[in-house]
């Protein structure tokens, strides 16, 4: 199909800066961009209805990881690379607080918990709070909290590690007003578009879709998980993660955010219902897609740890079942870097991109 002279001059014109991905990395980014150079026309060109990997398929987390899930980076990246992973989440989050209202978002700070079965962790605690200190600007990040633990309800829980820094939001919410944010600031969309190719020369860059192309000075490229559709040789893993939400649950204790196994496990309340995913280290090569299916095998493992640790002796019911698509890589960290003379990737978020996006915005609007 041809477009039309209309069409050439206005939705597919050339613009100054096209990003690809309509997530919260892409809007992020737009949003600095546009603050940073108003001038520039800037357009984010996606390829689903409304984005469908990650952003708009989460659990709707504001945290910034749990005692074992740092401790177990510190491990493998070391502490620097970790430190900086952690205050690049902390102050993302900070960011969203600062930009929203919390009823515009339902953006909670009801505080994160982490179920630990063996004290090993905890004879770190003391370390991890003083490096975590000029982040978080706390004495104690982390504490053991045990009364919580009958309070909320839970069982099969040795030890509570309580962290007043984390909270919950509504990520359709925030992605919606991201949206709004973007539109007022003059920033233009394509949904429905799915870029096939990225052309470049030494003037310009063009995004290749099915029905037509657009010619830009930089392009970003947004797509996370999805990225090797566009970049095949870059270090992504698409990661899987399964989610369910069970009906209202009567007199639920339950109240905040938690985590269990370095953060493969997390749960929160959503009023009075559970919403409880991940569990995808059972499984990692099966759930290393980004087909957005559910698996009987780890869905029936996550209503047993429902049965077993969050609601014992508690009768439930599970009202839906959805999945959303991660990006992993050999590295936690993003990579945020200039892949070409006008090309940059903005992706690699590793289940952290509602914390991690704000600022990834702020990094590529610098590099640009």
């Amino acid at each position: 199909m041809n477009p039309s002279i209309w069409e050439l001059e206005t939705f597919y014109r050339n613009r100054d800066i096209i990003i690809v991905g309509a997530g919260f990395t892409g809007l992020w980014t737009a949003i600095s961009l546009k603050e940073k150079f108003p001038d520039y026309s800037v357009l984010v060109v996606e390829r689903s209805p409304v984005p469908m990997g990650a952003s708009t398929r989460n659990a709707g987390f504001a945290c910034f990881g749990s005692l074992t899930e740092i401790i177990a980076d510190s491990e493998k990246m070391g502490w620097e690379k970790t430190l900086a992973l952690v205050k690049m989440r902390f102050d993302g989050l900070q960011k969203i607080q600062n930009s929203f209202k919390p009823e515009e978002i339902d953006f909670e700070l009801c505080g994160g918990y982490e179920i630990l079965n063996d004290d090993q962790p905890l004879q770190k605690i003391d370390e991890v709070n003083e490096k975590l200190k000029t982040i978080t600007g706390l004495e104690k990040t982390y504490f053991l909290n045990q009364e919580k633990t009958a309070e909320f309800g839970l069982a099969n829980s040795a030890f509570l590690v309580g962290n007043p820094c984390e909270g919950a939001l509504h990520s359709g919410k925030l992605l919606q007003k991201l949206l709004e944010k973007c539109q007022g600031l003059g920033i233009e969309f394509l949904f429905g578009t799915e870029v096939l190719e990225i052309s470049e020369t030494e003037n310009s860059v063009k995004i290749i879709t099915a029905n037509f192309n657009i010619q830009s000075e930089k392009v970003i490229i947004a797509t996370n998980a999805f990225t090797k559709n566009l970049l095949p040789e870059i270090d992504i893993i698409p990661a899987r993660g399964q989610i369910l939400l069970t009906e209202p649950v009567e007199g639920l204790k339950l109240k905040g955010t938690f985590h269990y196994d370095e953060g493969f496990y997390y749960f929160r309340n959503i009023g009075n219902r559970i919403l409880l995913g991940g569990a995808r280290n059972l499984d990692f090569k099966s759930e290393e897609t980004a087909e957005l299916e559910t698996t009987e095998v780890l869905q029936n493992h996550l209503e047993n740890f429902l049965k077993t640790v969050i609601l014992p002796e508690t009768p439930f019911e599970i009202a839906h079942r959805w999945s959303g698509i991660m990006a992993m890589g050999l590295e936690k960290s993003p990579i945020i870097e200039r892949i070409s003379p006008r090309q940059i990737a903005a992706v690699r978020l590793s289940g952290m991109g509602v914390a991690l996006a704000p600022m990834i915005g702020e990094i590529v609007a610098d590099l640009l």
